[in-house]
């Protein structure tokens, strides 16, 4: 289940905008394909290399090194057995999106909704920040009304259905700043965790925009909708534990204890069984919007699918048994 391919560049946006990736030249490459070569001739196995980078990872401890820059990329993906990490990685910018970024994003969710041996995504953020929003700087994507709606149907809309349809739990692990569309991105994940530093801004008023990125769906789902219309006009800035207490993100962490906490979740996530919690998302996805007796309905159906999984008949087993289940996802 592991690519051994070694590619250089990132694939970016559908249509025109897309990058490709550019074949290996011998003087250019020479560098990157010598690492590659040691790797391989040392045992390793060369993981996922899509959006410019791969990660050794050890044959037989499944344990994996740091990653090796293949070449510069807006998304950074590394995987650690079941987990699957994807960085927004243009820190001297906050992690301010782009067309290409969101592009390079969309792609990563493609693949990972492809791999049957992903259990749990953690989505971060490069740097100081987690992500600024929009990058204002990015020529034709915001420029007037005609390019606004480009970029929000062709770039952030995917991106959001990605995520909030993704079969395995996703979390956001906020650090810093989280404004903007950045902070819709950070509320479309399932569980979202933020540095006690962590500032949510929801910062749209204050350049005459809207919130987009499923900001007014999250909002108003999230908070009710007289905080979420105050939180939008008003533009205020939010602490992590503000975010915590009102109900916007699951827990606010000490600093220091933020990337164990991060690590300790996806794992304890990777080990449940995320056929149900896959279906969990379905039902929640739907309730914002069903009559009490369509989600009755909905709830009959699904709840029939996760009684005819293998992990049901475990879980089942290993209460009677008095001992820990092994979740396998299916």
């Amino acid at each position: 289940g592991v690519r051994r391919q070694v590619c250089f560049g990132a694939m970016g946006s559908p249509g025109a905008e897309r990058h490709r990736h550019r074949p290996v030249e011998a003087g250019r490459d020479q560098p990157f394909v010598h690492a590659v070569t040691q790797t391989l001739l040392s045992g390793t196995i060369a993981c996922p290399a899509r959006y410019g980078i791969i990660r050794p990872c050890d044959p037989l401890t499944r344990q994996q090194s740091d990653p090796i820059i293949m070449s510069e990329a807006d998304i950074l993906v590394s995987a650690e057995g079941a987990i699957r990490r994807l960085t927004l990685n243009r820190p001297q910018r906050l992690n301010a999106l782009t067309r290409s970024l969101l592009g390079q994003l969309s792609d990563a969710l493609a693949d990972i909704a492809a791999d049957d041996t992903a259990r749990v995504l953690i989505i971060s953020g490069a740097g100081r920040g987690f992500c600024a929003g929009q990058d204002l700087t990015d020529k034709g994507a915001v420029e007037d009304g005609r390019t606004c709606r480009d970029t929000v149907e062709r770039f952030y809309n995917p991106v959001v259905r990605q995520i909030r349809s993704l079969n395995v739990p996703v979390i956001a692990a906020v650090n810093g700043i989280a404004a903007g569309a950045g902070m819709s991105l950070a509320l479309a994940a399932d569980i979202t965790l933020a540095q006690e530093s962590a500032m949510f801004d929801l910062a749209f008023a204050r350049i005459g925009l809207i919130p987009d990125a499923g900001g007014t769906y999250q909002l108003q789902r999230l908070l009710g909708p007289a905080r979420a219309m105050g939180l939008a006009m008003l533009g205020e800035k939010l602490t992590a534990r503000d975010a915590v207490e009102m109900g916007l993100i699951w827990r606010a962490v000490p600093d220091a204890d933020f990337t164990a906490e991060v690590d300790a979740l996806a794992v304890r996530l990777a080990k449940a069984p995320t056929l149900a919690l896959a279906l969990m998302k379905k039902a929640f996805n739907a309730g914002g919007h069903h009559s009490l007796e369509q989600q009755l309905a909905l709830e009959a159906e699904l709840q029939s699918q996760a009684a005819d999984s293998e992990d049901f008949q475990e879980g089942l087993k290993a209460f009677l048994e008095k001992r820990p289940a092994s979740f396998k996802g299916m």
